[in-house]
C-alpha cells in the first residue's frame, strides 16, 4: 500500500481524500472495498520514513484544513525503484492450509466441511468479480485488474478442489489428518 501511496504523488502532491479518489478511480469498482483509514496509515509511515512531507493546506470556509503531502527525494527514489522492481512475492502458507492443518489435529472440524465453506465464499467473490468485469463502464486497466482477480480466485478454486480430495483421501482410507 505504501508503494502504491508514494506512487500516486508522484504526479502531484495531494491530499489523502484526493489519494482515495485517484486509487478508486484508478482500481474501478476493486477500489471501493479499499479502506480509507489504510491511505492515512500509509502516510503516516511515509511521513516518519521521510519519504513525504506534508504542509497544512487552508480549506475551503464549509471545509477544514488539510495536510497535502508531497515526496521527498528519497521518497521519489523509492517510486522510482519500486516500478522498476520485477520480483515476485515469494509463495507461503496459505492461512486457510493451516487452519485446515489445526482444525485437523485437534480435531475442531471437519476439514472438508471448512474446504465447503470456503468455496462457497470463493465462488460469491467470483460471481461478484465476474459481474464488476462484465460492466462496459469499468475503464479498461481497472477491467485488466479485474480479470487478474477473476484468474486467481478460479485458481483458488482448483486449489480448494484438491484440498477437498485430499483430505477426502485421508478420511476414506482411514488415515486422520493430523499435519
Amino acid at each position: 500500500m505504501q508503494d502504491v501511496v508514494l506512487a500516486m504523488l508522484a504526479k502531484e502532491p495531494a491530499h489523502g481524500y484526493e489519494l482515495r479518489g485517484r486509487m478508486r478511480d484508478a482500481l474501478g469498482p476493486l477500489g471501493d472495498a479499499m479502506n480509507a483509514g489504510q491511505i492515512y496509515v500509509a502516510l503516516a509511515r511515509l511521513a516518519k520514513a521521510g519519504l513525504v512531507t506534508s504542509e497544512r493546506a487552508e480549506g475551503l470556509p464549509d471545509r477544514p484544513d488539510r495536510r497535502v503531502y508531497a515526496l521527498t527525494p528519497a521518497g521519489q527514489q523509492r517510486v522510482a525503484g519500486w516500478l522498476t522492481e520485477v520480483s515476485w512475492p515469494k509463495p507461503d502458507l496459505a492461512e486457510f492450509h493451516l487452519k485446515l492443518v489445526a482444525a485437523a489435529a485437534g480435531r475442531l472440524a471437519d476439514p472438508v466441511a471448512l474446504v465447503d465453506a470456503q468455496r462457497r465464499e470463493v465462488l460469491r467473490r467470483l460471481r461478484d468479480t465476474q459481474r464488476a468485469a462484465l460492466d462496459r463502464s469499468v475503464d479498461p486497466v481497472a477491467g485488466v485488474l479485474l480479470e487478474g482477480v477473476v484468474l486467481r480466485l478460479r485458481a483458488d478454486l482448483e486449489w480448494l478442489e484438491a484440498c477437498e480430495r485430499m483430505w477426502a483421501e485421508r478420511d476414506r482410507t482411514g488415515r486422520k489428518a493430523e499435519a
